[in-house]
């Protein structure tokens, strides 16, 4: 009789297949998982320096400065700086001007970022559908106008729509009708210059995201007799919208802070002020009259205006599950 000299079979444990022992994941030290989490902080942290200097100190002087009593007087050193605490900011909000000026602001700026996405989509749609050489021109001519700079841009528009010598009035027939005499007329032309230097970003970006869309998604809708229209509809705009809640966002922040348009076309802000919006209002307080506390006052105000679209832009990007 021959003793069996076969190995026994080891029991198998835990859920791994084939007898084969599991083994747990091998965990990484805690002080290697520390220092991996600080390595892309340190990656950003000359960008961050940089940023610091150029907008916290900034930040940190105009929000001082709301606080205090801050005028020609303190400046020249005259008389010492006292600290009003939340008075400027009740002056600001007790004038009935700051809020004829905020409303006039916020349906300006509407206007225009309503103007810069139709006209920006509808052209990067028309990019599209036409052929090399007419596209590469339209290219250029919007890049053109979107890298002449405002206040060049301003001055060219004025001349364009002068009573006198302008050749506009001209061509429509309008004798010496003038354009920035009328409050209406007046944030029209703006308007006007606005959407041309700022619909090449939006026409650039979202032409861009239609090269992106498979072309046999737009060919389906095509074939099941989608019109233009309901193709840019149902297809297009939901899968372009990240990209177009992002100049949607930029164009509100550029469009909320426009100044050298209107300052250089209405001459300041118009006859009796009524082209006014709020950073030449806080130009005109802060420097036209010296009140430099109520003009860092209203800064503030559209800083933290801004802060509320940027925190909306940023809930939009998660819910889209984007990686912030």
């Amino acid at each position: 009789m021959t003793a069996d000299t076969t190995t026994p079979r080891k029991t198998p444990v835990g859920p791994g297949a084939g007898g084969v022992t599991a083994r747990p994941p091998r965990r990484r030290p805690a002080s290697q998982a520390r220092r991996s989490g600080w390595t892309p902080w340190l990656y950003l942290l000359p960008a961050l320096v940089l940023l610091g200097g150029l907008l916290v100190y900034p930040i940190y002087q105009l929000g001082l400065i709301s606080f205090l009593e801050y005028t020609q007087a303190q400046v020249s050193g005259g008389e010492p700086t006292t600290f009003q605490g939340f008075g400027n900011y009740a002056t600001l909000f007790g004038d009935s001007q700051f809020w004829q000026v905020l409303l006039a602001t916020v349906v300006f700026a509407a206007a225009c970022v309503v103007a810069t996405l139709v006209t920006g989509c509808a052209l990067a749609v028309l990019l599209t559908r036409i052929r090399a050489v007419p596209r590469l021109a339209l290219m250029l001519a919007a890049l053109g106008a979107w890298a002449t700079p405002a206040i060049t841009g301003s001055t060219v528009w004025v001349f364009l729509f002068d009573p006198d010598f302008g050749p506009v009035n001209k061509v429509l027939g309008l004798g010496d009708f003038s354009w920035t005499y009328g409050r209406w007329s007046a944030f029209a032309l703006v308007l006007l210059e606005v959407l041309w230097c700022s619909f090449p970003f939006v026409m650039v970006t979202v032409y861009a995201g239609i090269r992106a869309i498979p072309t046999e998604v737009l060919e389906a809708a095509s074939l099941d007799g989608a019109s233009q229209w309901r193709i840019w509809r149902s297809v297009m705009a939901p899968m372009l919208r990240p990209i177009l809640i992002v100049v949607t966002i930029q164009s509100v922040i550029w469009d909320f802070k426009v100044f050298t348009q209107i300052y250089v076309m209405t001459n300041g802000g118009g006859i009796a002020g009524q082209n006014l919006v709020l950073n030449v209002y806080a130009y005109q307080k802060a420097f036209a009259s010296s009140q430099y506390s109520l003009g860092s006052a209203i800064g503030v105000v559209m800083l933290v205006i801004l802060l509320a679209v940027t925190l909306v832009y940023l809930r939009l990007v998660r819910r889209q599950g984007e990686e912030l």
